[in-house]
């Protein structure tokens, strides 16, 4: 028989090949494999990256504080307004050429989350500095079962030359584990799933997963047993949460079969677009379902830090769903041409209504006593501000989440010109409790936005 057990204070259902990691539950079943107190939630911290800049005409509010409207862009956030903080004025210095010349989109990935000047190296040689999220997985990783989790949505090559001299290794990658050490992103949600949900030895784990899709199983099933010992010893409204969080994990095994099975009907289609199998034929559909598991990954202690590139430095990814048939990277160097102005505007816009919705996903997982947006600090935005003048200052980025307690949010907050971004990098590894004073070009911590 299958026994609920318990590793590194972390509590699972486990059968062969299978570990479906608890979430938080009020009573002391679990409580104690979050490492809980008193105190509250552990914070999660999420980076989100969007290339190309941003038509900042419809993405920056005209008021200051409180008393602020939402522009166009941002208005799939009004009912989140706070929950979030709207951020202007910060810089990226080292995005900037600094006498390397061109190369701004892979430069922009490089700095996003290392504040640190990239190489102009396309060769094995590549430098660029550690990341913010892989240093809060340094001190964080150590409580959860993975230090950290990488997702995008576009793969590409660790090397060779993507863009004017600048080595790939910048333009697919913003998490960096040390100077030299890019951290690949999975880009495959099926892997994602497996990953988190897979236990044992290689062989094991790989049987489970045929296994299931042989038999047309669920991971669910092997845990089954386990799951209704648990239920029982459980009172009623954790019953209730056990319940909730165990259909969230079935959906998203739906959902994945979804994919699989479109890809199996459109194979040779989606093959000359070297889409792999169990990608979601739809880019709104990847980047939820990618989305979906980073929260059931946070909700379980799993790990406490994601990095999430929508898309690559510089791609010229269409969108097509939303009208959009050119390409995002031909349509940023728009030099002020209203139309494909108008375009941009309706991508930016995209990508916040998508990063809506996984707060929405966030606000409504119970976390402890609150939920998990508000025991989360997320940012969202890109290290370039208008793709036509590839700038690095007045950076478009919002934050989301309350740090479980220690923010201030339905503000848009103007900072200086030529303010470090790496100051807000320094205030989001300071709330989830990695004490560095530093990071990067910081000059510390961002002023009057933790408190």
């Amino acid at each position: 028989m299958n026994k609920i057990f318990q590793t590194d204070r972390r509590k699972f259902l486990k059968g062969v090949g299978t570990a479906v990691a608890l979430p938080f539950l009020d009573s002391s079943v679990t409580r104690s494999a979050f490492g809980a107190s008193a105190a509250g939630q552990p914070v999660r911290l999420g980076f989100f990256f969007i290339p190309n800049g941003v038509n900042l005409e419809h993405w920056t509010p005209k008021q200051a504080g409180f008393n602020y409207e939402l522009p166009k862009t941002l208005q799939s956030l009004q009912h989140l307004k706070n929950d979030i903080n709207v951020i202007t004025g910060l810089t990226h210095d080292k995005g900037r050429a600094n006498g390397d010349g061109a190369g701004d989109h892979a430069r922009s990935a490089g700095v996003f989350l290392t504040a640190a000047q990239p190489l102009k190296s396309e060769g094995a040689e590549i430098r660029a500095g550690q990341s913010a999220d892989q240093r809060a997985a340094e001190i964080l990783g150590k409580m959860t079962r993975f230090p950290s989790i990488e997702l995008g949505t576009e793969g590409g090559r660790p090397f060779g030359k993507c863009d004017s001299g600048y080595s790939c290794a910048y333009s697919n990658n913003i998490s960096w584990k040390n100077e030299t050490t890019p951290m690949s992103k999975i880009t495959n949600p099926r892997e994602v799933f497996e990953r988190l949900f897979g236990d044992g030895t290689k062989r094991e784990k790989t049987e489970n997963a045929e296994r299931r899709k042989r038999y047309k199983k669920s991971i669910l099933d092997f845990v089954l047993e386990d799951s209704r010992q648990l239920n029982k010893a459980l009172p009623t409204s954790d019953q209730r949460k056990l319940d909730e969080y165990l259909t969230a994990v079935r959906e998203i095994e739906l959902r994945l079969e979804k994919a699989e099975q479109d890809y199996a009907s459109h194979q040779e289609f989606l093959r000359h677009y070297n889409q792999p199998e169990g990608v979601p034929d739809q880019y709104e559909d990847h980047v939820r379902l990618l989305g979906d598991m980073m929260i059931l990954a946070f909700q379980t202690d799993s790990t406490r830090v994601c990095s999430f590139m929508l898309a690559n430095a510089g791609s010229n990814r269409s969108y097509r769903t939303i009208g959009v048939r050119e390409g995002h990277h031909s349509l940023s160097h728009h030099q002020s041409n209203q139309d494909k102005l108008e375009k941009i505007q309706l991508i930016d816009q995209h990508h916040v209504h998508l990063f809506s919705y996984i707060l929405d996903r966030m606000k409504a997982t119970p976390d402890g006593d609150s939920n998990l947006l508000h025991n989360s600090l997320l940012v969202f935005g890109s290290s370039i501000s208008d793709g036509n003048r590839h700038n690095n200052e007045n950076l478009p980025l919002v934050t989301a989440g309350h740090a479980g307690g220690r923010l201030v949010n339905g503000r848009h907050i103007m900072y200086p010109e030529e303010t470090p971004m790496a100051n807000l990098l320094v205030s989001m590894l300071n709330a989830a409790g990695v004490d560095d004073p530093y990071f990067g070009d910081s000059t510390g911590p961002l002023r009057n936005f933790i408190s």
